[in-house]
């Protein structure tokens, strides 16, 4: 995978990334074309929280390339990655608790004038934010907190949002909110997505890539994984009987 498509964003060419002494990615490779979700599958430890920090620069691989808009950025520090237009949304929210949503918000400025910009956006998309705006963090619930962690990368102009487990303790209808947000952002900005619910993935994602053991193992189109049993179960661990269902929803949807 070391030609860049014409219609790529990003290109990460099998990377391996140590944590330590660690070789956590041993050769990930994973294509993102610009205007879709893309999403990362695998079991717990797989590798896929590592694939996007070495992305966004917080564990740097030492081999491989990462190429991003036509730009190779592997080895620059996360604050100019970031600065290329890459937002990135943490597992387990990594909001400041004790500030503000309004504050939260504010902080994640790059340039003076982001927030103003596209705080109607945010608060469109997320309206209990804009009614819990003066609220410190540590009071919002479970899922006002992931809605925040998702619209602080909002606030500045990205070209790629990198989204890690968003639905990761969440209840069901706010998995379903939280679907429908990244559907509408993936309107305008691309989207790389970590996530550990299958149907959720496969409802959102256009591609997959998935990962085992450090190693990207299979991609392509989510249309064509959804019937491929064995390689779910395989890799993913999902149930057979899960499958079916999921085969007879999108049947019902066509």
């Amino acid at each position: 995978m070391s030609d860049v498509k014409h219609d790529d964003l990003l290109l990460v060419d099998h990377i391996h990334t140590y944590i330590g002494q660690f070789h956590i990615l041993e050769g990930v490779s994973v294509r993102v074309p610009k205007g879709s979700i893309t999403v990362l599958l695998g079991r717990n430890g797989a590798g896929k929280t590592t694939t996007l920090k070495s992305i966004i620069g917080l564990t740097p691989p030492r081999e491989g390339k990462i190429i991003f808009d036509g730009m190779e950025i592997q080895g620059k520090r996360p604050y100019n990655i970031a600065n290329l237009g890459i937002g990135y949304v943490p597992e387990h929210r990594a909001i400041f608790r004790q500030l503000s949503v309004l504050e939260n918000l504010k902080l994640a400025e790059r340039k003076k004038g982001d927030f103003e910009r596209s705080s109607d956006f945010i608060f469109k998309l997320f309206p209990d934010l804009k009614r819990l705006y003066k609220l410190p963090g540590n009071h919002l619930s479970g899922g006002q907190q992931q809605m925040l962690a998702v619209a602080r990368a909002l606030v500045p102009e990205n070209k790629l949002l990198l989204i890690d487990e968003p639905s990761e303790g969440l209840a069901p209808i706010l998995i379903q909110q939280m679907m429908e947000a990244i559907e509408t952002l993936s309107h305008t900005t691309t989207i790389l997505l970590v996530e550990q619910n299958f149907i959720m993935a496969s409802q959102l994602a256009k591609q997959f890539t998935i990962i085992d053991d450090g190693k990207s193992v299979s991609s392509g189109l989510m249309k064509d994984l959804v019937l491929q049993p064995e390689v779910i179960h395989r890799y993913l661990g999902a149930s057979i009987k899960t499958r079916i269902e999921l085969e007879m929803e999108h049947e019902s949807k066509e």
